[in-house]
Formats: structure tokens, C-alpha cells, sequence
């Protein structure tokens, strides 16, 4: 705070000085830079608070003082209040106990009991704090002692209480007394009566130990205050001297100022402080100069800076915001600003971002100059040298000047062509030597051109690499350098040999024909004998799988019906419904005969049904169907299957999930991939099912945190009849077909069946079913596939 008031004071006495000096009545344009809107309120109250610092510092002082003084009073009174709680607690709680152990103390070695009672007996912390407890016998006399104080006993209580003490006449009823207040022994006490042979029991507690806590916690504060009173007292002292120190010191800036400014005008040069982020400029005087207009102690807006500004230079908004986010520091920009006359002046702006410690902003600060001039020259001398370049560049012929010192003055973009020039190489003064070592050289008839640069004209012929034909004419400049000029007469040349080569083109091409008719004759033979192969390869395909399907379905046929006794017989013998079988081993036999027939009819099924879906005659039965409440069903048949291993089974399923479909066929395909997830997950784990719906799919997701399979092998996985084997998947038996059953009655549907999947994490399966419900396009039919 202190600091503040110093800058505020410079200022203020900154701000005096330069009205002393040039008459005027406004804060300097750099300051205002950084210190407006704030600084113009603090300039104003700065003579309030030279006199408003003291009388708070005082204000500040007392009031410390008046709250460490109360604050000490009321913990006093609470430490005293704390203290006889404390005395009278002990000596009720040690009045019962001893009350109840007064009738096992015997009589010989009374007093030696007596004190082991009370050692026993007493409360935790009981003789903290400099607590002294006696006891007392019938008489008043002291027998036993908390901490053991021998001197003390034989003694009467009352003469260590002091004569006609309320205590011992009234007892608890006289709560907790000081004794002997006023001396330098003074303590608090309490007295309460005993049953029996047993008087009395006393609790004293000295005020001094009682209060040693708080006497230094007031040297503490006491000290603090001293501490803080002279630290405010020292930085008073110090605000006044620094204030007249910041006077001294806007002195020297004023003067300084003034060698700055003459230094700049001089120079053609001006200063300018641009705060980036609020988006206001200081100019100095010579920039306002330079621009034609009156100077003024006055800080720009971003506004008035823009609006003399070239549009088509720079975009001082844009420019502000690149510094500010590319973090960039230099800026060295040349643009045009408008003069006070109404013309342009060129100016040169390099500058660099500063962030001192005392800016809390970034600031942008450099110097513009004035390079109207040398603009002026640099535009007449380079629409001269556009012009002569228009004029090489318009020519047809190559062009290449070079100096007396073989230097390259100009070429056009045709001798560059014709050389295979990089661009690098053609900019003015590369040597002759450089550009012929790197050039692409013609191949030319006559002697070269080094033996003709001596003589003041030559001209020859020279054909190039290409084909083409030159004519070059070389002729001499005054100033000792020479021109050179490439025509092309490559058409005058090459009329005749055109004709000829026509007709050599005219012969291969007859040739060129004649030769593909023979190749198009023995491939269309090939592919002849291709396509009788592939119909027979066709036929015999066709045959093997009708032969595959009519034995699928005679096999399946002939085997169910076994398989229907075999599960029935076993189920009725695995219930003794005829009575009992005799032996458990044969109900176990029994069980795993009815499994196994359960598990062989379930992969008999799953085979015709892969076999019709492959065969094309499974038929989908359309109607509405509610998703979510076959998500419900397949998780009620799964569940108890996942208890055995103590798996927790999860569902989730979004409301308003009718769609079209097969309902055994889409319960079907859940099951199955259901089941997958409850076989492959380990004991413990999680199976979840969810559905949801999109503005174009209905999504279920199925996913479980079972032993997944390698990446690799994901491609392999809703193929029929392929299982991916690892150490968990040997001891679970299948056929194979779930997910591929699966994935065919779900593309029925006209949807898709993503599997994604992480060794030792789990697998996840993706199932996106169209919202109109529509079967695919070949529309096959056949029996809806039966429940597994």
C-alpha cells in the first residue's frame, strides 16, 4: 500500500512540475500510458491521504490494542471457569469411587489402605496442572495425600484451608473457593464430604499454575504489538521520505525527456508505447511532427491510430492479436499513414514487446522513421527495371545480358528454359563461369562461344539437346559487356524430316496393330476355357453343397430322435419319478447323460440353422417388437447360468425400442452372445448388456470382463465352425457357430455386428440394427430358426 502512495505522489508532483514548464493542465501521455484510468482518483486524493495515513496508523494501533486487551480479559475469565469445572469434576467423581471403597479398607493399616485406594481411584490427569488432593478421616485430619505429600499428613485439613474456611463447614455445597487470596500462595479449592470413616476429600489447584499459560500468551501479544507498532511507525517514516525522493527523481525524467525529444526530431524518427491489450498509444512529440499535426501530452486510442492508417499495409487489431498469441517479441514492418496535408508518409516501425515487472501488460515500444524518400526512389527504380523486364519477357526468342565482367545483368524466362537454369542461379551479378558450369549445354555445330565473346557481333546455329534449332546472335554493349538472343527455326529445319517420320510412325502403328489383334485372339481363346472351367468348378460346388445340406438335415433328423429318448429317459431317470435308481453314481450318470444329450441337440440345431442361413431358406418373420423387453427375458435366462460362477450379470435399456424384426430370431442372436460372454468370463466377473436407439440405429452392446483374445485373432472370430484356442477356451466344449449364427441373423435384419476385443481385459460386441427394420436385399425366406 505504502509503495502505491509513493507512485501516486511522484506522479502527482510529476504532473505539477511539467504544467510549471509548459503551461499545461493534463497528466504527461507515457504515464497516462500506464497509469490511467486509476491514475487520475489517486493524483486527486493523494493530499487525503498524506493526512489520513497518520491518524489511521494511530486509529489502527489502538484499536489492535483494545481487541488484544479484551481478547486476553475473556480468556482469563474462561481459563478460571475451565479450572474450578475441572476441580469440582475430580473431586465428585473421587468422592464416589472413594465412598464405594471406603467399606473394604480395614481397620489395621487403615491409613496405608487407604492411600493405595486413592492412588487407584483417581481420575486420569487428576493431579495435572499442579493439583494437590487430600483426604481427610472423621476427625479433619489428613490421611492420605495425591501426589504423596508425608509432611502434610497427620495435619488438619482445616489448617491447610485456612481458619473458618466455608469448605469443610458446607462442603460440595460451597462449590469451588479461592483460598488465601490476595497472597502469593493463593489457589482455588473444593471440599466434598464422606461417608463412613471417611471425612472429607479436598482438591486444590495453585493460580499461578493454573494461569501460567495465559501470562505468557499476554508476554506473546504484548510483544506483537510493540513489534507491529514499530513496523507501522518505520513505514510512515518511509513513505514520506521515498515521496520526496519520487519528486527528485520526475525532475531528471522531465529534463531527460526534453534531450529525447530534440534527439528524435533530428532524426526524422519518433517513439511510441502501445499498451497490447487495452489498446492505447503514446506517441512523442516528433511522430506527431512527422505526421503534420499539433503535438499533444495525450495518450491515442486504438480508433484514432486506425483511422490514419493504410488499410492495405497493416491491421494494427491483427497485428495486436498475432503478438499476443504467438508470443512473438520483434515487429519491424514498413506501412503508410496519412499526413495532416491529406498524402501518405512511408513509415518504418521496429519495435519489441516488453513485460517488466512493473507493466502488468505487455507493451509494445519502438521507433518509426520516416522512409518516404527512400520509398519514393526504391518505387521509381523498381517500375524502371519491371519495365525492361516486361519488354525481355514479351520477346519469343531467349535473352540473356551480361556485363564487361561477365556478370549476369538480366535473362528471360526462355534462355532460362533453355539452360534447364535453376531459379537460384539467375538472380543479377552470378558470374558467367557459375551459370555455364550448372547450364544444360546445347550441342553446337560451330565453334564455341567463349572464341566469339571477343569479336563485336557472331551469329551460328546450334541444335539443342531436345531437337530443336537455334539461331543465336551475339552482339557487343558499349560499356564492354555483351546480348545474347536465341531464335527458334526448328520449324524451318525439321519440315522435311516430319514428313518422314510420319511415315515411319504410319508403318509402326500398322505393325503395332497387327500385333494386338493376335494378342486380343489368344485371350479371348484363354478366358473361353476359363469360363467352361469355372462352370464346371461351379457345378461341382453347387452339387457338394446340396449334398452337404440334404445330409445335414437326414443326419440331424435321424439324430434327434435318439437324442429326444436319450433326454427324456434321463431327465425321468434323473427325477426317479418310477422310484429310486439305487446308487448315487447312477444319478450321476444319469445327469451327465441328460447334459451331454442337451449339449448334442443344441449343436445339431445350430448347424441346420447355420446350414439354412448359408443355403439361403432361413425366412424372418416381421413384426413389432420391443428390444428392451427382450433384453429383459435373455438376462432373466442367463442369470442363473452366471450364478454358478458368480458372475454379476448386468441390463440397461433405453425406453421407446420398438423396431421390425424377427423376436425369436433377435432373442436368439442376444442369447447367443450372451452366453459367449458368461462361458468366457472367469468366476467373479461382469457381463452388461445395453440398448439404445439413434435417429437411424438401434445399438445393443454387450460386453464382459472375460479373457478377450489376441487382435489378431478378432478377424477369425464370427466365422463358422472357428474358435480361437487358448488355455481357457480348451475346457469349454462348442461348436463354434454362436457368434457366427449371430452375426447371419443380424445382417438378415440389415444390420451389422462389431467385435472388439483385448487379451486379459474383456471382449465387446456392437450390434447396430436399422430403425426401419428392413430385411436385406435378397429377401430369402425359410422357417424361423428354432431357440437353442
Amino acid at each position: 500500500m505504502a509503495r502505491a502512495y509513493i507512485a501516486n505522489a511522484s506522479a502527482r508532483r510529476f504532473a505539477d512540475f511539467i504544467k510549471r514548464q509548459k503551461g499545461a493542465a493534463s497528466l504527461t501521455g507515457h504515464i497516462r500510458l500506464l497509469a490511467q484510468p486509476a491514475y487520475h482518483r489517486l493524483l486527486a486524493s493523494e493530499p487525503l491521504f498524506r493526512r489520513l495515513i497518520p491518524a489511521l496508523s494511530v486509529i489502527f494501533i489502538a484499536s489492535l490494542a483494545i481487541y488484544r486487551a479484551l481478547s486476553i480479559s475473556y480468556d482469563h475469565q474462561e481459563i478460571a471457569t475451565r479450572a474450578r469445572d475441572d476441580l469440582s469434576m475430580i473431586a465428585t467423581s473421587l468422592s464416589a469411587r472413594l465412598t464405594l471403597a471406603e467399606s473394604e479398607l480395614p481397620d489395621i493399616g487403615f491409613a496405608t489402605a487407604l492411600q493405595t485406594a486413592l492412588s487407584d481411584n483417581l481420575p486420569p490427569r487428576a493431579t495435572s496442572g499442579g493439583r494437590q488432593i487430600f483426604v481427610a478421616d472423621a476427625d479433619g485430619t489428613i490421611v492420605a495425600s495425591a501426589p504423596i505429600r508425608p509432611g502434610l499428613e497427620g495435619r488438619p485439613l482445616a489448617g491447610l484451608l485456612g481458619a473458618g474456611q466455608p469448605l469443610t463447614v458446607f462442603g460440595e455445597r460451597a462449590g469451588v473457593l479461592t483460598i488465601h487470596e490476595g497472597r502469593d500462595n493463593a489457589a482455588l479449592a473444593t471440599v466434598h464430604h464422606l461417608a463412613g470413616r471417611l471425612g472429607m476429600v479436598a482438591v486444590i489447584q495453585a493460580e499461578d499454575a493454573v494461569f501460567a499459560d495465559w501470562r505468557a500468551d499476554v508476554s506473546a501479544n504484548v510483544t506483537l504489538f510493540v513489534g507491529t507498532a514499530a513496523v507501522l511507525i518505520v513505514l510512515i517514516y518511509a513513505f514520506f521520505s521515498q515521496a520526496t525522493r519520487a519528486e527528485q527523481a520526475d525532475q531528471i525524467y522531465a529534463a531527460t525527456r526534453g534531450r529525447i525529444d530534440a534527439a528524435l526530431n533530428r532524426g526524422r524518427c519518433g517513439l511510441f508505447d502501445w499498451d497490447l491489450s487495452r489498446g492505447r498509444i503514446f506517441w512523442s512529440a516528433s511522430l506527431y511532427e512527422m505526421l503534420g499535426q499539433e503535438p499533444r501530452d495525450d495518450i491515442l486510442g486504438f480508433a484514432e491510430i486506425t483511422a490514419i492508417a493504410h488499410p492495405d499495409d497493416i491491421d494494427f487489431y491483427e497485428l495486436a492479436e498475432t503478438l499476443l498469441e504467438t508470443g512473438e517479441t520483434t515487429v519491424d514492418r514498413m506501412f503508410r499513414m496519412r499526413h495532416a496535408n491529406g498524402s501518405w508518409v512511408w513509415l518504418r516501425a521496429r519495435a519489441e514487446v516488453q513485460s517488466e515487472p512493473g507493466l502488468a501488460e505487455p507493451h509494445l515500444i519502438g521507433i518509426c522513421i520516416d522512409v518516404t524518400e527512400q520509398k519514393k526512389l526504391a518505387e521509381e527504380s523498381r517500375t524502371a527495371d519491371l519495365r525492361l523486364r516486361d519488354a525481355i519477357e514479351t520477346i519469343s526468342e531467349a535473352f540473356v545480358l551480361w556485363d564487361s565482367e561477365n556478370r549476369l545483368v538480366m535473362c528471360n524466362s526462355n534462355y532460362q528454359t533453355l539452360h534447364d537454369l535453376p531459379p537460384s542461379l539467375i538472380r543479377t551479378g552470378t558470374p558467367y563461369t557459375q551459370v555455364m558450369a550448372t547450364a544444360r549445354q546445347p550441342v553446337v555445330n560451330t565453334s564455341a562461344i567463349g572464341a566469339t565473346i571477343n569479336d563485336a557481333s557472331s551469329s551460328y546455329e546450334a541444335q539443342l539437346e531436345d531437337g530443336r534449332w537455334l539461331q543465336i546472335s551475339e552482339r557487343r554493349t558499349k560499356d564492354g559487356g555483351f546480348v545474347s538472343v536465341g531464335t527458334d527455326i526448328t520449324a524451318l529445319k525439321r519440315h522435311e524430316e516430319k514428313l518422314m517420320e510420319s511415315e515411319r510412325r504410319q508403318i509402326a502403328t500398322i505393325a503395332d496393330l497387327r500385333q494386338s489383334r493376335q494378342k486380343l485372339e489368344v485371350q479371348a481363346q484363354q478366358l473361353v476355357e476359363l469360363a467352361e472351367k469355372y462352370s464346371e468348378e461351379k457345378t461341382r460346388a453347387e452339387d457338394a453343397n446340396k449334398a452337404k445340406s440334404e445330409f445335414l438335415a437326414n443326419i440331424s433328423h435321424e439324430l434327434r430322435t435318439p437324442l429326444n429318448a436319450i433326454i427324456g429317459f434321463s431327465e425321468i431317470m434323473n427325477q426317479e419319478m418310477f422310484g429310486k435308481l439305487g446308487s448315487d453314481k447312477y444319478q450321476e450318470y444319469c445327469k451327465d447323460i441328460h447334459e451331454s444329450g442337451r449339449y448334442l441337440l443344441n449343436v445339431i440345431n445350430d448347424i441346420l440353422d447355420m446350414s439354412k442361413i448359408e443355403a439361403g431358406r432361413m425366412e424372418l418373420k416381421s413384426e413389432k417388437v420391443d428390444l428392451g423387453e427382450i433384453v429383459q427375458e435373455v438376462t432373466r435366462i442367463i442369470t442363473p447360468t452366471a450364478k454358478e460362477k458368480h458372475i454379476v450379470v448386468e441390463a440397461q435399456a433405453d425406453e421407446d425400442l420398438t423396431l421390425s424384426g424377427d423376436r425369436r430370431a433377435l432373442k436368439q442372436i442376444l442369447i447367443n452372445l450372451m452366453a459367449n460372454g458368461v462361458k468366457f468370463t472367469q468366476d467373479g466377473g461382469t457381463v452388461r448388456i445395453e440398448a439404445s436407439r439413434t435417429d437411424e440405429t438401434f445399438d445393443v452392446v454387450v460386453t464382459d470382463t472375460g479373457i478377450g483374445i489376441a487382435r489378431e485373432h478378432v478377424p477369425m472370430l464370427a466365422q463358422p465352425f472357428v474358435q480361437v484356442e487358448n488355455q481357457f477356451t480348451k475346457t469349454h466344449k462348442g461348436s463354434g457357430l454362436g457368434l457366427a449364427i449371430a452375426r447371419s441373423l443380424t445382417e438378415l435384419h440389415g444390420g451389422s455386428m462389431d467385435i472388439q476385443s483385448e487379451e486379459g481385459v474383456g471382449t465387446r460386441v456392437h450390434l447396430r440394427l436399422p430403425v426401419s427394420g428392413q430385411p436385406p436385399a435378397d429377401g430369402q425366406s425359410a422357417a424361423a430358426p428354432e431357440e437353442a
